[in-house]
């Protein structure tokens, strides 16, 4: 019964600590915990190792060791993928302002520095004519959000972004909801890894159409960026809620076929 449970709670407890709120306010803490999980399943080894010595044979207590070990490396593995991908962006976005009426034309990417969803001004849209593609590996796409795409602007600092949805060639930028006429919301780039990729695109776009962007600010353009959080959020817990149901079913198994293997020695 232990072996059924114990490695099963303890990948519970784990994958939930390293993929939500407790790692996000307290990273240092979260992955204390882990080491302490090692350092418990390192001491009952010891006793394992030290009950061997003496001539009896552990299978089940040298089975616990093998299933605690492998339920908190996959915990800790699955857990940070999570978080990473999943629920640390939403954490991200929701600790920063939200700003309505945003006028690209007239508002500097420096007023807007904390933004995390930004809605534009009627009329505002893209300007695919201005795009620009940086490859590294992925191609990093970025087409300048603007007011009137007749006018050029004193400085464009709002961007929509989006990764191996465009070309090298003016015009061709196809990322996030570009087609969508109602679109005139932004949510916020937060990858720190992508952010340098996006700024050397529109680095390239001042050069090759002579304009300035003084602060550039990265968004994923779309209509409802409150949608899209809650898609974050819910791609979080739905991993969560089946990384423990897969999980509790391998466990099972591997107790079964331990039991089997066990009981022909």
């Amino acid at each position: 019964m232990m072996n059924t449970v114990l490695p099963w709670v303890v990948f519970c407890v784990l994958f939930a600590v390293l993929s939500f709120s407790f790692h996000y306010r307290h990273p240092t803490w979260a992955w204390a915990l882990v080491v302490v999980a090692y350092v418990m399943v390192f001491l009952l080894a010891l006793y394992t190792w030290r009950w061997r010595r003496k001539g009896d044979s552990p299978e089940w207590l040298t089975y616990s060791v093998v299933a605690l070990l492998v339920a908190i490396t996959v915990a800790a593995l699955l857990g940070d993928m999570n978080f990473w991908y999943n629920m640390q962006p939403f954490y991200d976005v929701e600790n920063l302002n939200t700003y309505p009426d945003v006028d690209p034309a007239r508002n500097r990417g420096q007023q807007r520095m904390d933004a995390g969803r930004v809605y534009f001004v009627e009329g505002s849209a893209l300007d695919p004519t201005k795009s620009m593609a940086f490859k590294n590996i992925d191609t990093y796409c970025v087409a300048p959000i603007v007011r009137d795409t007749g006018a050029k602007l004193v400085t464009y600092d709002f961007w929509a972004v989006g990764i191996n949805c465009c070309s090298a060639a003016p015009g061709s930028f196809r990322c996030g909801q570009y087609s969508n006429p109602k679109a005139r919301a932004g949510l916020r780039l937060m990858r720190d890894d992508e952010r340098p990729f996006y700024r050397l695109a529109v680095q390239q776009a001042e050069a090759a159409y002579k304009i300035a962007a003084a602060h550039p600010l990265f968004f994923f353009w779309m209509e409802d960026p409150v949608e899209e959080m809650r898609m974050y959020r819910d791609t979080g817990f739905k991993y969560y809620l089946l990384g423990i149901f897969f999980y509790f079913g391998l466990n099972l198994l591997a107790v079964v076929g331990a039991v089997v293997g066990f009981s022909k020695m």
